[in-house]
């Protein structure tokens, strides 16, 4: 397998010597998810700080996707927090969870393939304007709704393909949208589950610069196999077996971590 190189460090910045600890936007206190006997998370406790790009990694099997369904609210804790912006949303219902401020994206896209990709995201951003169950409303009238659409379309590169049917995308673009779809409800956080899976390599490049610039002062948590994309896009890394977070941190220290390796069988976090 090929080295991962060492992702760039930030620089620091100026100002004054005193350093204010950003606040978590997520936070994650001890929770659990049991189904029947079979106990899935197992007492995961993670912070995501305001503005970071956290990635969450893991073999096959070690509940990463059950987590993102007990924060986005498709799944109900057994027991523990989900705390959004200071609030428990563990229990709460999807929708609810999004007004409050994160959204998500899905392994597999979940998009509405017979309308055109501006119609996609119209049903976003309508929501955002308080259309939300205006299903009559001529959307012709709706100018403010038109004009953000069209200023999303720009930073997700589709305005090309602004009346096509989202059916008629490649896979890659179909990814695209389902992200711009998930920035467009305006979350203080955004899940995004394997962003580039199924991708080329070309395909996965495009996907994470474009995910660095669409996101640029967003919160994200992120869902990735690929440790290419992971040490290149995010700026903290948790790694998840069987159900535990066996560590986090920067990168680097990640990368060096005996634990990780160990769970990677030192193939897939290469020094």
């Amino acid at each position: 397998m090929t080295a991962i190189a060492p992702a760039p460090t930030a620089s620091a910045g100026s100002g004054s010597d005193v350093q204010i600890p950003s606040s978590p936007v997520l936070e994650l206190r001890d929770l659990r998810k049991s189904f029947g006997e079979t106990k899935i998370i197992r007492g995961v406790n993670l912070a995501v700080k305001r503005g970071e790009r956290h990635a969450l990694i893991g073999p096959n099997g070690a509940g990463k996707s059950t987590l993102f369904n007990l924060i986005s609210g498709h799944y109900v804790p057994t027991s523990g927090e989900v705390v959004l912006n200071g609030k428990q949303i563990g229990g709460l219902q999807p929708h609810v969870i999004n007004r409050l401020g994160l959204s998500r994206s899905f392994q597999i896209t979940n998009l509405f393939p017979r309308l055109s990709v501006a119609e996609n995201l119209r049903i976003s951003v309508m929501g955002q304007h308080g259309y939300r169950f205006s299903m009559f409303r001529p959307v012709a009238g709706l100018t403010a709704v038109t004009a953000e659409v069209d200023q999303f379309l720009e930073k997700i590169r589709l305005t090309r393909r602004r009346d096509d049917n989202v059916g008629d995308l490649a896979y890659s673009e179909q990814r695209a949208l389902e992200i711009g779809m998930s920035l467009a409800t305006n979350p203080e956080i955004l899940l995004l589950d394997e962003p580039t899976a199924g991708m080329s390599l070309e395909e996965t490049a495009y996907m994470v610069e474009l995910i660095r610039t669409v996101t640029e002062g967003k919160t994200l948590l992120v869902v990735e196999h690929d440790m290419s994309v992971v040490f290149g896009l995010c700026d903290q890394i948790s790694v998840l077996v069987y159900g535990e977070v066996i560590a986090t941190g920067e990168p680097a220290a990640v990368r060096n971590n005996p634990k990780v390796q160990e769970a990677y069988l030192g193939e897939e976090v290469a020094t």
